[in-house]
């Protein structure tokens, strides 16, 4: 169970907290003159900055193509094959035959440095790919003339030093760096309108709904009804049932016995806790009726998820807009 004796974090936070996100660097180059590179299709979530220089991206499969400015930030969701050039006629080099036996985080591709791209991945829980991909478009453009952007900037500069020198505590510095540009890349996506399919992310930045969902995750053992629910927003039962559905892709209840499970999957894989007092703690009147909700939901039983090893998440994928 999450605990916040100090602070309560907000629905995004609580999320990424248990899907446990980690933000890695995973180095980057320089290149000059006509070149490019084609780099496999990731299996995680990519992202990439532009420190200095203008290059192309093009998707394999559908063909999009942007311009990168310095500064632009982008983050790819899908495991889509991509290229990044001077000029996309030029016949690439395989990213894994360029970044073999580097001896530098930063490697150097044709004639010149006038472009540096520093980039990493963002890892999870396997059972949370779904719904962190499946919440975002295929890629996001950050450019770099927003606001968004410039407060990324002193973050990307600092990524490229530590990446640049062998410096204490390099590696967690690298790390947090990329987990803050992360996070940013997820503010400034919000924050542009972009698109957001219905779900936990369109939920979380609802204002409307946030003093609702809020109630939820602070005090998930509690009986809300919806009428306390919709009270809370400032709007009837029929107005907040209706738009909670329409932004979360389910009944403002039925997301809180799937947030319960989220909470108790957590808790079965992280700690030594008996199902009797999960099931206290989460508001279930008894053993019985918790273990029966946790496999309605996640389609085992309590004993049996927690016996599973650690990578068999991904059997048990729960959703919470299922």
């Amino acid at each position: 169970m999450p605990n916040r004796p100090e602070m309560i974090a907000d629905p995004i936070s609580d999320i990424l907290k248990l899907a446990s996100v980690e933000s890695v660097v995973s180095g980057g180059f320089v290149a000059g003159g006509d070149w490019a590179i084609r780099f496999p299709a990731p299996d995680r979530l990519k992202f990439f900055a532009s420190a200095r220089g203008r290059l192309w991206l093009r998707l394999a499969d559908s063909g999009e193509t942007v311009r990168i400015e310095p500064g632009d930030v982008l983050l790819l969701t899908a495991p889509e094959s991509f290229v990044m050039a001077s000029d996309l006629a030029v016949d690439p080099v395989e990213a894994h035959a360029l970044f073999a036996g580097r001896a530098s985080p930063i490697v150097a591709t044709g004639e010149g440095d006038e472009v540096l791209v520093i980039g990493g991945h963002v890892r999870f829980d396997r059972a949370y790919a779904p719904i962190l991909a499946e919440a975002l478009p295929t890629l996001i453009h950050v450019r770099a003339g927003s606001a968004e952007a410039q407060r990324m900037r002193w973050i990307i500069d600092r990524m490229v030093e530590e990446s640049a020198a062998t410096l204490p505590g390099g590696g967690l510095a690298s790390a947090q760096l990329a987990h803050l540009l992360f996070i940013h890349v997820l503010r400034a996506h919000l924050a542009s309108g972009g698109p957001v399919r219905a779900g936990w992310l369109r939920l979380a930045a609802d204002p409307r709904l946030a003093p609702a969902l809020r109630l939820m995750h602070e005090a998930p053992g509690k009986p809300w009804r919806l009428e306390q629910l919709a009270q809370a927003a400032a709007m009837s039962r029929t107005v907040f049932a209706a738009r909670f559905r329409d932004v979360a892709g389910v009944a403002p209840l039925a997301y809180l016995a799937q947030w319960r499970m989220r909470l108790a999957m957590h808790a079965l894989r992280t700690g030594d806790i008996a199902v009797a007092t999960l099931a206290d703690a989460l508001g279930y009147a008894s053993e019985s009726a918790f273990s029966h909700a946790f496999k309605r939901i996640v389609g085992v039983a309590p004993g049996r998820y927690a016996a599973a090893p650690g990578d068999a998440d991904e059997v048990f994928p729960m959703d919470l807009a299922s």
